[in-house]
């Protein structure tokens, strides 16, 4: 039963508070009588006592450190309130930061209050700054589905870009304004890439607990550093804070599609000198909210989702921009870079200028940076430097810039009836096929065909007994049999955080839907279940239901995704995963509701086999997915030469 003002934490949350892996956890439950009775949860997902744990880790020696950060984060999530919490935590850096302040922040409640005290004294001796970012980090992963945060390797980058577009000549200083700022990842990227004197950080957020986060972040580099922070909490586009205040660099990843910006209240707004935005192009506002507030010569790098650069309402002020050489440069970049992951964004490149444009300026940069990508995520290490190689491009008198990716398009080319620049549309398309490069792609279909047609020899001679009964075992009495280890995938956290060198791929069931590739990354945390070489991994979904062995480097597991670990004196790992895969054992243990249903796992069905026999199944099995994996890659080369020789056709020259 749940106790009155107990901190409840999970499993998880105490492997991670004692370093080790949630299995460890859960042997000392079954094994140690004097382990803290639950409180909550249920018996899957059992919730405990914080202050029980800690006494009882200390007890029992398994923890070095009681009381650390790790102890700190559980109090904070239990305040119950995203917005509670995130103040809370911008309160106790300003406590750290300022030992001797009494008076409580206002909106914060006596317990969040009394959490702070305490957080702050534990900070001030285990390091301020380090523990503030703990607290931030893991608030962030906690409520990243309610939150749209700027990754840190893409902040850098558009602080780079803008620093190096820009090239500010150092006066009094550097001013720098993001009036959507977040919890501070673009500013606090641009005081890290700029190492000047005098530089001002300028940020506007209109929800209270990122604003109050933002300050917080900023108020630790400012100490480290000679430099001016405020962060405002407010709506800029409605009541802009700094209003007269010119910027030498601005940096924004804005609201996307939010249709209620003040489209009314601002028709006659002075801001909007290349035009009124429409009310379905709220994304627009912002960037002649940027313009308005550079000095002149000033550079804006802002964040736009891929439907701005075409959407038909927003042509005009999109002709406006070109025509006057506002618009320097369009970033496609590659899907995963943010939020939302599955799209493919863009950096828009802009410069504060006159009415017309300057000579130089009759042009626009073009960049498609979309294939810079990589199974775990966007390659950042390639994708910063082509982007900023082919930024550097901007101002150099080379009207006939075009490769593969990079291509300077004229006005003229621009400004039709769509003022389209989607830089897709305008990078240089592959040539056709040169004859080397088609007979490449017949020898390698021949091949296929070849190796197609040895497994076909192979399979097509195999024989069954009819009706001879055969006894079954669930992976459940597997497990109970020990012959299996049976573990459950987990949710991942942000993966827009800072991951460690050592970070590992996660598989998630969209990846398994899309092409079966990771398409991100996690820390190597004690909580996270990892697939390693020779585990059998389980989807346990009916719209993406296989079962494979895994083979390679550990990969980490998303939920409805299971790891299985033989013992394999009992049970071959390929015999397992072929019997685990036949469509007719998903089809008896899923619920059929629909096509998002989940599989039992435990109720999949497996040959009771001796130890010899499974391994004459598990080589036809492995026969079976090659022929399956063989068949799948002799259509696509089928698909890829059709497509090569009927550009070829349609190109003429056919000698043959």
């Amino acid at each position: 039963m749940s106790t009155p003002n107990a901190v409840p934490v999970s499993l998880a949350e105490i492997a991670r508070i004692a370093g080790v892996g949630r299995a460890a956890v859960s042997n000392w439950r079954r094994r140690h009588d004097s382990f803290p009775s639950r409180i909550g949860g249920t018996d899957v997902s059992p919730q405990f006592s914080l202050s029980d744990v800690e006494q009882w880790l200390r007890d029992t020696g398994k923890l070095t450190d009681a009381g650390g950060r790790e102890f700190l984060w559980p109090r904070f999530e239990a305040l119950g309130s995203r917005d509670e919490s995130g103040l809370a935590i911008a309160e106790t850096a300003r406590r750290m930061r300022a030992p001797r302040t009494r008076h409580p922040a206002p909106g914060l409640s006596p317990a969040a209050t009394d959490l702070v005290g305490a957080a702050a004294r534990r900070g001030r001796s285990d390091g301020a700054r380090e523990t503030f970012e703990f607290l931030l980090q893991r608030w962030l992963d906690t409520h990243v589905r309610q939150l749209s945060t700027t990754p840190p390797q893409l902040a850098s980058l558009m602080a780079r870009i803008a620093l190096d577009a820009g090239r500010p000549k150092v006066r009094d200083g550097l001013t720098v304004l993001d009036p959507a700022c977040g919890t501070g990842h673009l500013v606090a990227a641009a005081a890290q890439e700029y190492d000047g004197p005098g530089l001002a950080l300028l940020g506007c957020e209109r929800d209270p607990a990122l604003a109050a986060l933002a300050g917080a972040r900023l108020g630790f580099t400012a100490e480290e550093r000679d430099m001016r922070t405020e962060v405002v909490n407010g709506d800029a586009l409605r009541d802009d804070p700094f209003a007269g205040v010119r910027a030498d660099i601005a940096l924004c990843n804005p609201p996307f599609n939010e249709r209620d910006w003040g489209y009314e209240e601002l028709a006659t707004d002075q801001r909007w000198a290349h035009g009124l935005p429409p009310r379905t192009e709220p994304e627009l506002a912002w960037v002649q909210h940027l313009l308005a507030h550079l000095e002149p010569g000033g550079t804006a790098v802002v964040l736009l989702p891929p439907a701005v650069a075409s959407r038909k309402a927003g042509r005009r002020i999109r002709g406006s921009l070109l025509r006057t050489g506002t618009l320097r440069a369009v970033v496609a970049l590659p899907p995963g870079c943010a939020q939302p992951h599955s799209v493919s964004l863009q950096l828009w490149v802009l410069q504060s200028v006159g009415t017309t444009a300057p000579a130089g300026h009759q042009d626009a940069l073009l960049v498609d940076a979309t294939t810079l990508a990589k199974p775990g995520g966007p390659d950042w290490e390639a994708l910063t430097g082509f982007v900023l190689s082919s930024l550097s491009q901007l101002d150099r008198p080379d009207p006939e810039l075009r490769t593969d990716r990079t291509v300077r398009v004229p006005l003229l080319d621009l400004l039709d009836d769509e003022v389209d620049v989607t830089p897709g549309r305008y990078v240089a398309t592959g040539q056709e096929p040169s004859g080397v490069e088609l007979a490449a792609s017949w020898t390698e279909l021949t091949s296929s065909l070849t190796e197609l047609s040895r497994l076909v020899q192979h399979l097509s001679q195999l024989g069954f007994e009819a009706d001879e009964p055969r006894t079954t075992a669930t992976v459940g009495e597997l497990v109970k049999a020990g012959a299996v280890t049976l573990r459950i995938g987990q949710q991942p956290a942000d993966r827009s955080r800072t991951l460690p060198e050592n970070s590992i791929p996660i598989l998630t069931v969209p990846d398994l839907m899309l092409d079966g590739r990771p398409s991100g990354r996690v820390a190597p945390d004690a909580a996270n279940t990892v697939a390693e070489d020779g585990d059998v991994v389980v989807a346990g979904v009916v719209r993406a239901f296989k079962a494979w062995v895994h083979e390679g480097p550990p990969v980490a597991l998303g939920p409805q995704l299971y790891a299985l670990r033989v013992l394999p004196e009992k049970m071959d790992a390929h015999f397992l995963a072929g019997c685990l895969r036949a469509p007719a054992n998903g089809r008896q243990a899923g619920t059929h509701a629909s096509s998002s249903s989940r599989i039992d796992v435990r109720r999949l069905l497996v040959l009771q086999l001796p130890p010899e026999e499974q391994k004459v199944y598990a080589e036809t099995f492995r026969r079976l997915m090659s022929f399956d994996a063989v068949l799948g890659q002799t259509e696509r080369l089928g698909k890829e030469l059709v497509d090569d020789v009927g550009d070829r056709l349609a190109a003429g020259g056919l000698t043959a």
